[in-house]
């Protein structure tokens, strides 16, 4: 075997607190072979990003690497000043976030970063760089990638915002490309163009990859080895197919177990149970103290008819001189009282636009949204209050959904005190309730956002979804950016909702089998348009549309899953 191109020695990171030294990161050792994809795996908090970071540099001070070595290419880095492991970062070792929205500048156009990062690294001509930079948006898919370099990065959707992070990390052609997960905000087909992209780069050019992931799928179709981390810790290590096929570790195998079946519906998922809170305060608890309301007029709580979207793509004094988008194109579906009706499709299709047209964030261009047999699109300010009263949205990021100003309680509160639902005595005792209902610690409500993981903050933007009692919720990508085991948590609240609730869900996610056991109807948008609506059951086993059958053939799988 060839010498790895990069090599990790129990490294451990140290965060000083107010409480001692906290390590976030412990004796991690493992080895990554020119051509190799690792993937590492873990549950939110155990180490992954942490490590990446380490390894390039990226550690928020205080943090700081105290034990252990970093090698590339043979050479010690970790021990490198600042300047040059600046020089390492991006030409040697690419880096590709989870937030691409985060990782581009919101003042300039997508090309010139491009060509910026190119010229930097390459010593390109502003011409070849430019080039360079066109051909390689064209690589990850992005359409019309000529256009497309004019464009500033709020102008892509958040799959197309984070082929445009890829590129920027491909554009130096570095040895090592960690690639955090790089997939987390792409449906199944461009999902698979960007792992074909990172299993060639791999191949022929013998790039080392680093793919930090919680999909369990990605792991099975990509990677030649795994690692798996919990708590700061390399529980288990070897090859794709030991571990996914005969785990050893409890954690992994409990690991392997939350991952949603593709062909098989169950009716809870499987939790990893490791330091797991337990909820005190019971669904039934909060059932009893839920509004009960009464069933839409026709058994349809929400008609969507003909529904469009347009947005300016391109400005101009005359008219003739505008270019549009239409990002929804004459939509038309219905929802029935207590029915999770899902929503699929590749990114820019227009899902979460839709949704944000149903929750009156974006105004309806043309058709019509009816909500229990009233108008939306013609309603007055007092009646659209009491409307959104009744729909609540749960988005794909809970950071960016909750002021990191507010604490978490006044958070939840929020809402209750907008829509005057209870006197000001009882809202702390409901807020108290809400977050100890979603498995939040009992001094939570105290807290702000930033010291909670992931997958607590969404659990925050649930109780703070439910603190109106609404009969609709929209769930707009609600588990795309958490790992199984947290995912596995969060689907059974949402399931739980359902069940006991009787809420009614729009539910949009590109993660097919979490569609599979969440929705009882689901439809399939492409272009703005929607393809096609179907029971789930028959949409998986005999899907009509050729789009539809091309999406689930992308599906990455688990073949002790299948």
């Amino acid at each position: 075997m060839t010498d790895p191109v990069l090599s990790i020695r129990n490294l451990t990171v140290e965060i000083p607190t107010r409480h001692g030294i906290f390590k976030p990161v412990e004796n991690v050792t493992y080895d990554l072979h020119p051509g190799e994809i690792r993937g590492v795996v873990g549950e939110s908090g155990a180490g992954k990003s942490m490590t990446g970071n380490a390894v390039i540099g990226l550690l928020d001070p205080p943090a700081r690497v105290s034990e252990g070595e970093v090698w590339l290419n043979g050479r010690r880095i970790d021990e490198l000043d600042a300047e040059d492991k600046r020089r390492i970062r991006g030409k040697e070792i690419g880096m590709i976030f989870q937030d691409p929205l985060t990782s581009l500048n919101p003042l300039f156009t997508v090309g010139e970063q491009l060509v910026e990062t190119i010229q930097l690294h390459l010593g390109l001509s502003a011409s070849e760089a430019k080039k360079r930079a066109i051909a390689l948006l064209d690589r990850v898919s992005i359409p019309d990638p000529a256009d497309r370099f004019n464009q500033y990065p709020h102008q892509f959707s958040g799959g197309m915002r984070q082929r445009v992070v890829i590129a920027l990390a491909l554009c130096t052609e570095p040895s090592v490309l960690i690639a955090d997960e790089p997939t987390t905000a792409l449906d199944v087909s461009v999902q698979a163009q960007v792992l074909d992209l990172i299993k060639e780069l791999a191949k022929e050019r013998q790039v080392g990859v680093i793919l930090v992931t919680h999909d369990m799928g990605v792991i099975a179709d990509t990677t030649d080895s795994v690692t798996v981390m919990y708590s700061g810790h390399v529980v288990e290590s070897g090859t794709t197919d030991q571990i996914l096929g005969a785990p050893k570790h409890e954690y992994t195998k409990s690991l392997i177990a939350a991952v949603p079946r593709p062909h098989t519906k169950v009716e809870r998922f499987p939790v990893v149970n490791y330091g797991e809170r337990e909820r005190t305060f019971k669904i039934e608890d909060l059932a009893a103290h839920w509004d009960k309301t009464d069933l839409s007029k026709s058994g349809k709580l929400l008609e969507i008819e003909n529904i469009t979207k347009t947005f300016l793509q391109k400005g101009g004094l005359l008219p003739s001189q505008r270019k549009y988008f239409t990002a929804v194109d004459q939509v038309s579906f219905d929802i029935r009282d207590g029915e999770v009706f899902g929503l699929v499709g590749e990114s820019g299709s227009g899902k979460s636009t839709v949704a944000r047209m149903i929750g009156t964030l974006y105004p309806v261009d043309g058709g019509r949204v009816i909500f229990d047999g009233e108008d939306v699109t013609a309603m007055e300010a007092e009646a659209l209050q009491a409307y959104r009263r009744q729909i609540q949205m749960i988005f794909q990021d809970p950071f960016s959904s909750l002021n990191p100003r507010m604490r978490v309680g006044d958070l939840v509160a929020e809402p209750i005190h907008h829509h005057k639902i209870l006197p000001k005595p009882a809202i702390e005792s409901r807020v108290r309730e809400l977050l100890d209902w979603v498995g939040l610690a009992k001094d939570a409500w105290r807290k702000y956002p930033h010291e909670f993981s992931g997958g607590q903050r969404q659990r925050i933007c649930i109780a703070r979804a439910l603190a109106t009692q609404p009969r609709f919720l929209i769930c707009d990508e609600p588990t795309s950016a958490l790992d199984v085991s947290i995912q596995a948590q969060i689907l059974n609240i949402l399931k739980d909702l359902q069940e006991h609730l009787g809420l009614t869900m729009l539910f949009i996610s590109h993660d097919l089998p979490v569609v599979r056991q969440m929705c009882d109807r689901v439809g399939v948008m492409r272009h703005g348009k929607l393809l096609e609506v179907q029971e789930t059951d028959t949409l998986f086993e005999a899907p009509e549309h050729p789009y539809t059958r091309e999406l689930l053939d992308l599906m990455p799988r688990l073949k002790q899953l299948a």
